[in-house]
Parts: structure tokens; sequence; C-alpha cells
């Protein structure tokens, strides 16, 4: 009588948990025949157990239904359709700092009058401090579109600039899945060169695009931009930034009044070489003053080619009114940039990297500025073991003016590293190096009546260098 007593109630908990099916099927056990304890126990505890996982399943699927959103780092690579939505907040970065010590005529080595790059007599020893700091999350929505937002800031001056804050899609369109549209503030087309440091085409700023435009035997990205206000480019020539074409200045939230069409044509295949054409086309506003305006163009061939133990990569940029920006007009200016750069693997532990490179500024009524710059740079390096190794680059460069004279220097960096794998893709690596080189700036001192046209350096540092 005990057990017929207690049965109500167990059924009325298990009929709480329960399905009706599993109710059902353990009250018809029970009329047909008297349980024993041991078998009433069994019946409460398998239906209960189903009970809960089934519970906890509807649980699940409910929050995913109301979730549907997950964070994904999308700095390196767009979202494309296959793209694993993991959750997450992520953060890359670049960033370079370290001492740096002065015993010669120049802290940084550099030819005045070149135009190609901070570092175009060779980046290794030879670089100032500075760094990229970036956060981004991706959003999955039900219908299946990615989206991502980024935001960067970054530090190369006495200034901390807001350098992207965009938002994009992609998976939008069904006969587009890769398309990705985007509008906002960010790095914009600026493809480099690392062993000089040089942005050989730059159009950072706001606007929108969309990239990898799926048109059969090639995509296209296309976009309108505008440079951003108050950002003053010029001509570095002090000795912390040697030649180098940079923003000074606080920037805006609005446009400056130059604007640029960008095109890129890539995904095509010629045999072994992958084709790669940039045409851009820059205007300005009324913002800017009437006698001001300028229009400018460019366009560039980029041919690549990866093999076993060698990549190599040719680019080949004309300007007009501009030189690597159309939002940087300058009259009857005309320019040509053509370099040669890769890599040759003798052995996993043993490679060298190198890049010849020319490039022709020339105003056809201003002789006094047109010049030829010709400029070789060589790195070898060996790695004793996967933290251990050594690093040696040399470089020489030589500016040659049309009025005579010319300005000429060269560069040697021996470098002992510490990292972290000899073949990631991140690099936190310790540094520690020294540097010697001469210049010699003759065409400068007939110009400004400087005396001393001989520059020798010799330079000592540390410093630690990362992108993860």
């Amino acid at each position: 009588m005990k057990i017929f007593k207690q049965l109500p109630l167990t059924m009325a908990v298990i009929a709480a948990l329960c399905p009706i099916s599993v109710f059902a099927q353990g009250a018809t056990q029970t009329t047909q025949e008297l349980i024993t304890p041991e078998q009433l126990n069994k019946i409460v505890a398998q239906a209960v157990e189903k009970a809960l996982a089934e519970r906890q399943e509807k649980i699940d699927s409910a929050l995913v239904k109301k979730k549907n959103i997950d964070i994904v780092d999308t700095s390196a690579i767009k979202p494309s359709p296959e793209t694993e939505i993991p959750y997450g907040l992520k953060f890359n970065a670049y960033a370079r700092y370290g001492a740096h010590f002065q015993a010669g005529d120049q802290k940084y080595i550099g030819v005045d009058g070149s135009y190609n790059g901070s570092s175009a007599i060779g980046r290794l020893g030879n670089e100032g401090n500075g760094g990229e700091f970036q956060l981004s999350k991706a959003f999955k929505g039900s219908n299946g579109a990615l989206w991502d937002v980024v935001v960067m800031l970054d530090h190369w001056g006495d200034e901390v600039n807001l350098k992207k804050a965009y938002a994009g899609v992609t998976n939008l369109f069904e006969s587009q899945p890769n398309a990705y549209l985007w509008a906002g503030r960010d790095f914009h087309q600026r493809p480099q060169q690392g062993i000089n440091d040089y942005f050989w085409m730059t159009h950072d700023g706001q606007g929108a695009g969309i990239k990898n435009l799926d048109l059969g035997v090639l995509q296209l990205d296309a976009a309108a931009v505008g440079s951003v206000q108050s950002c003053s480019p010029q001509v570095v020539a002090d000795q912390t930034n040697p030649s180098r074409i940079t923003c000074t200045g606080g920037s805006g939230t609005g446009d400056s009044g130059h604007y640029a069409l960008t095109s890129k044509i890539h995904g095509v295949k010629m045999g072994p070489i992958d084709f790669e054409l940039y045409t851009n086309y820059g205007f300005d506003s009324k913002a800017i003053e009437s006698e001001e305006k300028l229009k400018a163009w460019q366009t560039a061939v980029v041919l690549s080619h990866k093999g076993t133990n060698i990549e190599n990569k040719w680019v080949t940029r004309y300007s007009d009114n501009s030189d690597n920006s159309v939002y940087n007009k300058t009259s009857d200016l005309r320019t040509v940039y053509t370099s040669l750069e890769g890599t040759y693997k003798f052995t996993p532990q043993t490679s060298v990297t190198y890049l010849a490179a020319f490039h022709d500024y020339d105003r056809s009524n201003h002789n006094e500025d047109n010049r030829r710059n010709y400029g070789v740079i060589v790195r070898p390096m060996h790695f004793w073991n996967d933290v251990h190794s050594t690093w040696l680059e040399a470089g020489y460069q030589r500016v040659d003016y049309d009025t005579g004279g010319d300005n000429k220097g060269w560069k040697l960096t021996l470098s002992q590293n510490i990292s972290i794998d000899m073949g990631a893709d991140f690099r936190p690596m310790l540094r520690f190096y020294v540097t010697g080189g001469e210049v010699d700036n003759k065409h400068t001192a007939t110009t400004t009546d400087t005396e001393d046209t001989r520059l020798d350096s010799f330079n000592i540092g540390a410093m630690w260098e990362a992108w993860f």
C-alpha cells in the first residue's frame, strides 16, 4: 500500500517534467501489473533523464535563435559565406618600439630628394617607432549575411589618430556571394613594399566601395573615397623621418575636398603569372579654391610569380599630375615608378630578400625638380634555429637631377634577432642591430650653399617589432 500511496505524487512529478508520451507509457505499465519499487525507480530515472535532455535541447535552440550574432576576426581576410563565426572579440596590431642611439651625422640614413619610401636606402635598423592597434568583430545575420565592424588607432607621432572606422557586409547578394560592400574610413588601396617601407599607391580616407565583384574571368574592386580634412601631405625633411611623404597635423572628421575614384582588377592568371591592374582618377570639389583645382590619374600593372623556392613581383606605375596618390596633385608632373622585389630560399633556414627600384619624377616646366632615383637593397637572412637568426642588409641609392649633380648614399645593417618561430605568420621579434652608412648630397649643397655635403652615420639600437 505504501507504494500505491506514493505513486500519485511520483507520477505528478514525472508529468511535470516529461512529455505526455513518456507518462502514458509509464501509466500503462503500472495499470497492467503491479510494479516493484526497483522498477518504479528505474521508470522515474529514465523519464527524468529523457525529459531533462529534451528540455535542454529546446533551451539551446531558443538561445541560438535569440542570439544569432557571433564575433570573428576580419582584420586580415574579409568574411566569406564559408566563414565560421567563433565567439570572441579580436585584437590585431602592428608595432615597433625601441632605443636608437645616434653616434654620427644622421639618426636615420636617407638621401635627399628620394620620394620612394621612408627607408628607400633600406629599412632594417633605419626606421622609427610607432604602431597601429585594431579591434574588430563580425555579426552573422539570420539571412546568412556576414557583417564586420573595424576600428583602428595609430601612433606614429605626437598624436593618436583614428585611421579606421568602417562596416562591411558579404554574402549579401545571391548572385555575388563573395562580393564585399563597405563604407566608412579605412586604409584604402595602399600596396606596400616591405624592404623599403614604401606605399607605391595610397588612398586612405573615407567613402564606400565594393571588393571581389566576380566578373567571370576576373574580380573587380571599385570605390569612391575622399581624403580626410586637415591632413596636410608634405615631404618631411628632418632627420627623424627623411624624405617621407606623410600627413602631419590633426585630422578632422570631414572630407578635405580631394577625392578619388579607384579600381583594381585581380584574380587573373596568365599561366604561372598573377596579373593585377590599378586605375585611379583624382578630382576636387568646390571646397578647393578654383585656381587650385586639378585633376590627376594613374595606372599600375603588377605581375607576380611564386615558385617552390622563389617569389617575385614586378610593379610598374604611371601617374599624371600626381605621384603615388591622386589626392596629392602637382601641375605638369609626370612620374614613373617600377620595381622588382622578391625572395629566394636557398634552404629552409637561409634566404635572401631583394628589391631594385627606379623612380622618374618629371615636371616639364620646373627643371629644377626633375630627378631620377635608382635604388638597390639586398637582405640575406639565416635562421640558426627556430628562435635565433642573423640578418645583413645592404642598400645603395642615387638621386640624379636634370640640372646637374646628384645625391647618393649607402647603408649597411647587421641585426641579431630573437623570434617566436622561424616560419610564423605573426611576429614578436627582439632585434639588436648596428647600422653604418654614408650620404653625399652634392646637389643639395649646390642649391643651398651647404659646405658639408658628406654625412657619415653610425647607429646602435634595440627594438621590439610585432604583428599579430
